[in-house]
């Protein structure tokens, strides 16, 4: 079993089983975290053609969902398991290229940490291409520890 780096309030193991029971959107569609420090996350959406549009490209939904994923996770790494209530407040997605129909990777971190708000921004790749197809900012709610 993975270990909780010091750094982080919650171990990648525990995220996945978050994601297991709670998301299942996210666990259906192969959603997974591969790397996830304080404040710092990378996350993967795995290519497959139920995520591509016309035109062959990624389609924009399956990158905000993404998108969604990483940012709770980063949030989730700074305010523990037990604020997994968090929700999304907003999320502002700017589509920069055309992603190729290969894995996408999130890029997210916290900007902002507050008691009841954190803002972040994740950065999306199409795997082993080093410019970014899309650029997110988001808010999350914190609920209160209980």
């Amino acid at each position: 079993m993975q270990q909780k780096t010091e750094e982080s309030r919650i171990s990648i193991a525990e995220f996945n089983a978050i994601t297991a029971s709670a998301l299942p959107l996210a666990h259906a569609l192969g959603l997974r975290v591969e790397k996830m420090t304080a404040g710092h996350v990378t996350a993967r959406l795995p290519y497959d053609k139920q995520h591509l549009r016309p035109g062959g490209t990624i389609a924009g939904p399956s990158m905000m969902g993404l998108a969604d994923y990483a940012m709770y996770a980063v949030v989730l790494s700074m305010v523990g398991r037990a604020r997994a209530e968090a929700v999304t407040v907003n999320l502002n997605i700017n589509f920069l290229s055309r992603p190729e129909p290969r894995d996408i990777l999130a890029e997210g971190r916290i900007v902002k940490l507050g008691k009841r708000l954190a803002f972040g921004e994740v950065t999306l790749y199409s795997e082993g291409k080093p410019d970014p197809v899309a650029h997110v900012t988001a808010s999350y709610s914190i609920p209160q520890e209980k």
